[in-house]
C-alpha cells in the first residue's frame, strides 16, 4: 500500500526512536523523506537505511529552536523533492533538559514547524501537519517521571514537560481551525511511554520498567512503530476528515 506516492515530508527529530520510525514508515509508503535532527550522525544513519531500502531520502542537520533553520528545511525539503506535503513535527526532549530548553524544543519548535508549514502547504495547495504531543499533553503525570526529587524543580522536569505538552495539543487546534479551509490538516498524536531512547534513563533504573508498564492497563510499553503508524494515517488522504485532534496511543493509560 503506497498511499504517499508522488509526496515529500519532513520529519523532525528523525535521528532515532518515534521520529526515526515515521521516516521509514512514510518511506516504506512511497513518501520521499528529509530526515532532520540535531543529531547529524543519526540523521544520516535513517536516510541511509531509507536509501538501502530503495527510497528517496536526504539528511539535514535541525536546531528546530531556531525559526529561520525551520523554514529553511521546509524550502530544503521542496528544493529537494517538490513539494511539501507532510510535516511530521516530532522533535522533542525530556522534561530532564530544564524549563527553557524544555519549552524551546518541545513547544516552540513545534510553533515553528507550523507557522512555516501551514503557510508554505496553503500556499501550494494543502498538506498535513502531525505534531508529536504526549499523555502529558492530556493529563498530569504521574510515576517516576513525576516524583519530587532533591536534584530537580519540579518545574524543571515533569512541570516543563507537561506544560510544553500540554501547550502542543493547545497550538494543534488553533492552527488546525485557522488553515482548516485552506486544505491544510493539523492533528497531534499523544503516545503513553514508549521504548525509546528518551525513556532509556527511566526504563534502567531497577523496578521502573515494570512501573511504567503497569501504568498502561495493556500491561507494556509501546514501540516506536505503533507511534509512526497512527502518524502515517493521519497525514494520509485515510484521514481526509480529521483535524484538529490530539488522538492517544497509549495503551490505555489515559482511559483509566
Amino acid at each position: 500500500m503506497n498511499r504517499y506516492d508522488g509526496m515529500s515530508a519532513l520529519v523532525t527529530g528523525a535521528a532515532s526512536g518515534i521520529g526515526r520510525a515515521m521516516a521509514l514508515r512514510l518511506a516504506d509508503e512511497g513518501c520521499a523523506v528529509l530526515c532532520a535532527d540535531i543529531d547529524q550522525e543519526g540523521t544520516e544513519s535513517t536516510a541511509a537505511e531509507v536509501l538501502e531500502h530503495g527510497g528517496k531520502s536526504a539528511a539535514v542537520v535541525l536546531n528546530v529552536t531556531d525559526s529561520d533553520a525551520v523554514k529553511e528545511a521546509l524550502e530544503r525539503t521542496v528544493s529537494e523533492f517538490e513539494s511539501i506535503d507532510v510535516l511530521m513535527n516530532n522533535a522533542g526532549v525530556g522534561g530532564g533538559a530544564g524549563w527553557d530548553q524544555t519549552i524551546a524544543v518541545n513547544l516552540s519548535g513545534v510553533y515553528y514547524g507550523l507557522m512555516h508549514g501551514c503557510k508554505m502547504m496553503a500556499e501550494r495547495g494543502g498538506g498535513s501537519i502531525v505534531n508529536t504531543a504526549s499523555i502529558a499533553g492530556l493529563n498530569g503525570l504521574v510515576g517516576t517521571t513525576a516524583g519530587i526529587s532533591p536534584d530537580i524543580n519540579p518545574s524543571d522536569g515533569p512541570g516543563a514537560y507537561t506544560a510544553a505538552k500540554h501547550g502542543v495539543v493547545g497550538l494543534t487546534r488553533q492552527f488546525a481551525v485557522m488553515y482548516a479551509k485552506q486544505n491544510v490538516r493539523v492533528n497531534a498524536l499523544c503516545p503513553g511511554y514508549i521504548f525509546t531512547p528518551m525513556t532509556a534513563g527511566m526504563r534502567d533504573r531497577e523496578g521502573r520498567q515494570e512501573f511504567l508498564e503497569n501504568l498502561h492497563p495493556m500491561g507494556r510499553l509501546g514501540e516506536p512503530e505503533e507511534i509512526a503508524s497512527a502518524a502515517a494515517f493521519l497525514a494520509s488522504a485515510d484521514a481526509s476528515f480529521v483535524t484538529g485532534i490530539a488522538l492517544p496511543i497509549d495503551g490505555g493509560y489515559t482511559a483509566r
